[in-house]
């Protein structure tokens, strides 16, 4: 007979973890009031981004950077509306 304790360690590793994440944004980064704390956002000079958006012209298609970069970007403009008053 085969052991699945296997599959069930996986399982509840991967639910423990999602939990603690669930937890952590459960606990984390409200204000007495009740509203939730806004991250900083970073401002980065024209400099900074002409150098990084010929970096980025410069990967392959299909690179992973750009999608995280992406990503990346729609998070910076929902803290961005996140700190608006």
């Amino acid at each position: 007979m085969k052991s699945n304790v296997g599959c069930w360690t996986l399982w509840l590793a991967v639910l423990v973890i999602g939990a603690s994440w669930l937890t952590g944004c459960a606990t984390e980064g409200f204000e007495a009031g009740g509203l939730a704390t806004c991250p900083p956002v970073v401002e980065y000079s024209r400099e900074v981004q002409a150098r990084a958006a010929e970096e980025l012209a410069a990967l392959p298609n299909g690179s992973a950077v750009v999608e995280m970069l992406s990503d990346y970007a729609v998070m910076r403009e929902q803290a961005r509306l996140c700190s608006r008053p």
